[in-house]
């Protein structure tokens, strides 16, 4: 009987591993071809959600060519007397009581502004302008223009200028309202009188308050470098729109540290239209002081809510006290949507003299609902809808 041939045992294991490495393989073939053509229901259903993620783009050159000739230098000069200048006397106790002439001192200043129209009008801060008597404008191109203060808000410290000139080159608005933590920032402005600069970060917080910078506090925080100089210089994202005007940093040494705050630019939209319009911005009151709700407040009243703002006044001839509204009411709502004190503050403040306002208010654990009609904010600022103490931070200054 023949036994055949008889073969290597490694010869036999390679061709049994060939054999089925191609069954595998047109197994595998089968199954990708069967992936593929199945319904794109079953496809979508069984492949996990993926969330696309922005890369970076290499370069921001162009989105910083097409802003950077909006953003100018503002020089300012101040005259002020000696004695606004607080000296203190230079020979001490050798001559008690000796005073310094009082003399007129011109004083400079440096700052940003952003060219917002092609007709020359300018937004900036109003500490870069407040008491200036004289104003001079440096463009990216070395022109130099004069300029002229339209309005002022220190409230908000936003404040419009202008220049006589036309087809000039502008900023595009864009909406804080769209800003996301985590965003890209770009600063421009001029840093300690050096020039236009530019300088990159992430928004690193939105709607930032209670710091006692300003009366009127929305701001948007960045580690974008800013600093003294960058003062109504412009804030853009990565489209070059303008999202917000530098104004403030937190810093212990006077200089960055990461901690810069801006003005939104709804904010600041809406403070310079009235001051083109009216020179002036007219705020409505409501004619109450609050302070915010804390848990603790809110167990000793006896109502059941997080966050609201706590009546502690009812100015005697403000729209409020026309009303049942009382000290120790919690409001709650504004209009049906939740507020905490700063925002109830803030909403008012954006609103028209006249304008209609319902309140959703707790009171004894029920709720109350009133409707209100807002008249003028008097310019002493000891009458605002607020009275809530603050001290600001010494390490908080001017960018």
């Amino acid at each position: 009987m023949n036994r055949g041939t008889r073969y290597p045992l490694r010869i036999i294991a390679a061709l049994l591993l060939f054999v089925g490495s191609m069954a595998g393989g047109a197994f595998v073939g089968a199954s990708v071809m069967q992936a593929g053509h199945a319904p794109e229901a079953a496809v979508t259903a069984a492949a996990p959600p993926v969330r696309e993620v922005a890369t970076m783009p290499g370069t921001f050159a162009p989105v910083v060519k097409a802003v950077l000739p909006a953003v100018v230098n503002i020089s300012s000069t101040r005259v002020l007397r000696t004695s606004e200048l607080r000296q203190d006397n230079p020979f001490g106790d050798l001559f008690p009581g000796f005073r310094m002439p009082d003399r007129p001192q011109r004083q400079q200043g440096e700052g940003s502004g952003v060219i917002v129209s092609s007709d020359g009008y300018i937004v900036t801060n109003n500490h870069v302008v407040d008491g200036a008597t004289e104003l001079v404008v440096s463009m990216s191109d070395k022109r130099e223009m004069k300029a002229r203060v339209i309005g002022t808000d220190a409230k908000t410290d936003v404040a419009l200028v202008k220049v006589d000139a036309r087809d000039l080159p502008h900023v595009t608005l864009g909406s804080s309202a769209n800003v996301e933590v985590g965003d890209i920032a770009l600063a421009i402005g001029n840093p300690f009188g050096l020039g236009q600069t530019v300088t990159m970060g992430i928004i690193s917080a939105t709607g930032r308050g209670g710091l006692g910078i300003e009366d009127y506090e929305d701001f948007i925080q960045t580690d974008a470098s800013i600093n003294p100089g960058n003062s109504g210089g412009a804030l853009v994202n990565a489209k070059g729109e303008l999202i917000g005007i530098n104004t403030a940093i937190l810093s212990g040494s006077g200089g960055n540290q990461g901690v810069g705050f801006a003005v939104p630019v709804d904010m600041v939209r809406h403070v310079m239209t009235q001051l083109k319009d009216k020179g002036v911005v007219t705020r409505a009151r409501l004619g109450v002081y609050f302070q915010e709700l804390t848990p603790k407040v809110a167990s000793a009243l006896g109502v059941n809510a997080s966050k609201g703002a706590v009546v502690t006044e009812i100015v005697p001839d403000g729209p409020a006290s026309k009303t049942g509204l009382k000290k120790d009411d919690v409001i709650v709502a504004l209009n049906g949507k939740d507020i905490d004190g700063r925002s109830l503050r803030l909403a008012v403040g954006s609103m028209a003299p006249g304008t209609s306002i319902d309140l959703k208010v707790l009171r004894d654990g029920a709720t109350q609902k009133y409707s209100i009609t807002l008249d003028t904010m008097p310019a002493d600022p000891q009458r605002a809808d607020e009275n809530q103490p603050f001290s600001a931070p010494r390490r908080n200054r001017r960018g």
